[in-house]
């Protein structure tokens, strides 16, 4: 088989106002970006969001293993194979960081002949979001640093200032950092820091805001930081509030895109789950739902972080209500999680899938205390045997769910039709009864131990004393009604992410909390888990170049 690069290359694109015309947008509504991929004028969008939506399903998966599991993969198959059967359906994405890209993790953009198009755009600078968040992000923490140069009337600490730099890459030595130096006319030295762009409350707040307005108001309360008597001092107080709006204005319009069969895809925004909360942005997700019959979506790594996040934050505060959810599992993976090598994966071992079908099974019973009908998408390998397949089966018909075996990686729609008949089934028999995990008046430790006990199946939560005097004083400020985002592991249930299958009985280490006042939730960091990741010893970034004829070479 062709590797991802080929294949994508190899398709033949639509123009992109045919695609448009097939999701029912009217051509002076497009804002093209060349032929193939284009923004949503903002009075549509408007217009279409507040239609009667259509349903959506949340696309999910395992705790994820280096065997791969192919989640976008599978959402992409799915809104494939939905409009082959009939239904009107819209796939709606987040945009890939840059720095999976070049480091270890590879693209966002799907797999196999189950991609969205043009899948080298996409997954480089499509269409300048990230750099236009990435530079609203670093305006703020300019007109912080100006501010206290130029007398700081606000008596903003400079010991106190949380507000961090940011940059779509992996680079730990930005982590933390000293700025100002070099003498008095370089400005006010003080402890600075870098996040990746997809974890700054910008990328949040700009995929939580329902409109522009809405994003002003939301950049304008986000706290940089506090005085020496503790007061907050907000992006709005120093004034950048409305020069940032300006920045994000044309970010904020949707991006039209393509998957291989022709399916119109929103593709746009694209923070992390295991740091942030790993949703596509509300716009783009609310628009396709004023569009589309059925919205097949994705979050981030395993169903206890992006999926947990979108149901509890996303959700929450969007007013969504899922109508379905599929968990995407490989039987490779499940083989991983039964404590069996990477390099062993090709040989059959029925009893290693039956130790690390755990993983899955807890994931699907997390689903479901959400109330959701859940179906599990098992992306077959060649390597994969019928009895470990009838293994992976026969545990999810003891939990009520079926396991149903995929192959649109290397078939395309036609490969998710089986699935994508069993979400429909579950769509049309409204059985679904979406209610979040925890209530908005908990405590906010209580959320996090909620999370921890429910999801993760922890005993507890460690929460240092500075930790527990920040959320007393959070509360006390009138941000307790606020949900919790975990930042941890995406590897495991724990925060060590060598504790591979189902643990339970742990105690969750939170490490720090932050007070995302704009995005409106609070961010727990737990164990060894950092906003900034850093490149591996063998970056992706070493074999991504340019081939003879200029084409882009080694991107995956």
């Amino acid at each position: 088989m062709p590797i991802d690069l080929e294949i994508a290359r190899a398709a033949t694109l639509r123009p992109i106002g045919g695609i448009a015309e097939r999701a029912g947008i009217p051509a002076e509504a497009l804002e093209p970006y060349g032929k193939h991929k284009a923004k949503i004028a903002p009075d549509f969008v408007a217009e279409a969001s507040g239609r009667a939506p259509g349903k959506l399903v949340l696309v999910t998966g395992i705790s994820p293993t280096p065997a791969g599991e192919g989640k976008t993969t599978t959402t992409i198959g799915l809104g494939d194979a939905l409009n082959a059967l009939g239904t009107r359906t819209m796939i709606a994405l987040r945009e890939p960081s840059l720095g999976p890209c070049f480091g270890v993790k590879g693209g966002a953009t799907g797999g196999g002949y189950a991609q969205v198009l043009p899948m080298e755009d996409i997954n480089l600078h499509f269409t300048g979001d990230f750099h236009a968040i990435t530079s609203a992000n670093n305006l703020l923490s300019a007109m912080i640093d100006n501010h206290l140069y130029w007398g700081n009337e606000l008596g903003l600490d400079p010991r106190r200032v949380t507000w961090r730099r940011a940059m779509d890459m992996n680079d730990r030595n930005l982590r933390d950092c000293v700025v100002g130096l070099g003498g008095a006319s370089q400005g006010v030295v003080r402890e600075d820091g870098f996040d990746i762009t997809v974890a700054s409350e910008v990328m949040a707040v700009f995929c939580l805001a329902k409109s522009l307005p809405e994003l002003q108001e939301r950049l304008g309360r986000m706290i940089v930081g506090r005085t020496r008597d503790g007061r907050a001092v907000t992006a709005r107080d120093l004034k950048a509030d409305g020069a940032m709006t300006v920045l994000l204005k044309e970010a904020l319009s949707p991006n039209l895109v393509q998957t291989i069969e022709g399916s119109p895809a929103l593709v746009h925004g694209g923070p992390f789950a295991n740091i942030a909360h790993g949703c596509n942005s509300v716009v783009a997700t609310r628009l396709a739902l004023g569009l589309a019959d059925v919205v097949v979506t994705e979050a981030g790594f395993g169903a206890d972080l992006g999926a947990e996040k979108f149901l509890d934050i996303k959700c929450r505060q969007a007013g969504l209500e899922p109508g379905a959810c599929v968990i995407v599992a490989t039987v490779r993976a499940l083989k991983m999680h039964g404590g069996v090598a990477k390099a062993d994966l090709g040989r059959e071992d029925v009893a290693a899938v039956q130790r690390g079908v755990v993983n899955l099974a807890r994931h699907v019973e997390n689903m479901q205390k959400f109330g959701l009908p859940v179906v599990v998408a098992l992306n077959k390998f060649t390597s994969d045997t019928p009895a470990e397949i009838a293994a992976v089966q026969a545990a999810m018909e003891r939990l009520g769910t079926e396991a149903i075996l995929c192959t649109h990686w290397g078939d395309g729609a036609a490969g998710a039709r089986d699935l994508a008949l069993a979400v429909k089934a579950r769509l049309d028999g409204g059985a679904a009864r979406f209610a979040p995990l925890y209530p908005d008046a908990m405590p906010l430790a209580d959320k996090l131990r909620t999370i921890a006990r429910e999801i993760y199946r922890a005993a507890d939560v460690s929460i240092p004393a500075p930790a527990a005097q920040k959320l007393a004083r959070w509360e006390q400020e009138g941000f307790g009604h606020l949900p919790v985002c975990v930042a941890k592991t995406q590897y495991s249930f724990t925060a060590d992410p060598t504790q591979l299958g189902a643990p339970s009985g742990h105690v969750l280490p939170l490490r720090d909390v932050r007070l995302s006042a704009g995005a409106g939730f609070v961010v727990a960091i737990c164990g060894e888990i950092m906003t900034m990741p850093g490149l591996p010893r063998r970056p992706a970034a070493e074999t991504i170049g340019l081939d003879a004829e200029g084409n882009i070479d080694g991107l995956f």
